[in-house]
């Protein structure tokens, strides 16, 4: 999708849920400022802190969006940046002044750097008691992993997620950031929660995000599988564990289509319009999801079989007829294009410094207000502006950039 054809951002929208409300950001990479972008999104101010020069380091990371890193891009809009070294006490002094009246503070340092900075919650709530405090980090505060490293990939293979995706022989990571994303979806909402609360008890709250807890969650259905030390589910490549037919399968065109059977209603309809072959239904190697998935080998080749004389469209024409759960195999070009997604206006623009971009607007539509979709900062882009808020005269900022303060 081309940036001429993004749904304009409008200038003139309704009060939105968090509108008034201070982020500091003390963030880097992904989890942490997907979890600040959401907030942003939903109208916070959100004030993100770079080191000098270089910033967030996952601006580095590549250069595929206009010049851009693709990482960057997507979790960082609508924030403002300030660059501190924050090596340097007056940088430290700079943190600690906008803290002292912020309304939440994010970080994702590693764990006891910001408490030797001066930055721990229990120092920084003395100051600032209605102050909503969230840490971000692989393996949480406490416990034997709270020094490990711990980075997208690591923390899949921890939480066992590696272990039940792939093919029989090899394991895959998820294609995209699955820990972060699942980490800064939980900061995120325990933030909201916390906002919540504070609206009750006039305390802001102290929160601990630990990627591997978050991952760990959405591995439920394979640890209660697995219970009792039986055999986890295998893994299937892109069909599922424990349920079949249900993944690809290969039209004659070349094409993949995706399928999904769920219940033994939906098995006889794909028998009798889509296989064309309604006594295979109550095969007895297939008349129960139990059975078609011991028996998955044979089933697939009956499948394929009847495909090869088909195009993809032919397959999911007979799908649709028979009202089987099916969808196209895209891929980024295929996603950039949905005509779903069009239909539905999904896409804004948001500017940068390489120009307009195209923008998925967040999930939700809420008809009382709309997302913001601001720009995407330059390093240290808001410095300037941020410190003259705080009071600091033009000889001070001057004296702090030659310093390499900010």
């Amino acid at each position: 999708m081309s940036s001429t054809q993004a749904k304009p951002q409008q200038t003139q929208v309704a009060q939105r849920p968090l509108d008034g409300i201070t982020v500091i950001a003390l963030e880097h990479v992904i989890a942490a400022p997907f979890c600040t972008r959401q907030l942003a999104d939903l109208g916070a101010r959100v004030i993100k802190i770079e080191r000098p020069g270089l910033g967030d380091f996952a601006r580095a990371y590549d250069t595929r969006a206009k010049g851009m890193s693709s990482h960057f891009v997507w979790v960082n809009r609508s924030k403002e940046s300030l660059t501190l070294d924050l090596k340097q006490a007056a940088a430290l002094e700079i943190l600690h002044k906008l803290l002292q009246t912020a309304d939440i503070f994010v970080q994702n340092l590693a764990p006891g750097a910001a408490s030797r900075m001066g930055l721990s919650a229990d120092h920084l709530q003395k100051v600032n008691p209605r102050l909503i405090y969230c840490d971000v980090s692989g393996y949480g505060n406490d416990g034997p992993y709270r020094d490990k490293k711990a980075y997208d990939l690591l923390i899949q293979s921890e939480a066992g997620f590696l272990s039940v995706t792939g093919t029989p022989d090899e394991p895959s990571k998820a294609g995209n950031s699955i820990g972060d994303i699942a980490a800064g979806m939980y900061a995120y909402s325990n933030i909201l929660a916390a906002l919540l609360l504070r609206e009750k008890t006039g305390l802001g709250s102290c929160i601990d995000i630990s990627m591997l807890e978050c991952l760990s969650e959405w591995m439920s259905f394979p640890l209660y599988y697995a219970m009792d030390n039986t055999d986890p589910p295998s893994r299937n490549g892109a069909s599922h564990a424990t349920i079949y037919p249900y993944g690809p399968f290969l039209a004659g065109d070349g094409k993949t289509v995706m399928l999904g059977l769920q219940n033994e209603r939906e098995w006889l309809q794909f028998c009798r319009q889509v296989l064309l072959n309604e006594a295979l239904a109550i095969d007895p190697r297939f008349n129960s999801n139990a059975l078609r998935n011991e028996n998955r080998a044979a089933l697939k080749q009956i499948i394929l079989d009847t495909f090869r004389p088909l195009n993809s469209q032919q397959v999911i024409a007979r799908l649709d007829q028979a009202q089987i759960a099916n969808a196209q195999l895209n891929d980024m070009a295929g996603l950039w294009q949905h005509q779903q997604l069009a239909a539905r206006q999904r896409w804004a623009e948001v500017e940068s410094a390489s120009g307009t971009m195209p923008a998925l607007i967040p999930p939700g539509i809420n008809d009382a207000y709309e997302y913001r979709m601001g720009p995407i900062p330059s390093v240290g882009e808001h410095t300037t502006a941020i410190l003259e808020e705080l009071g600091l005269s033009e000889n001070e900022i001057s004296t702090l950039r030659q310093a390499g303060t900010i």
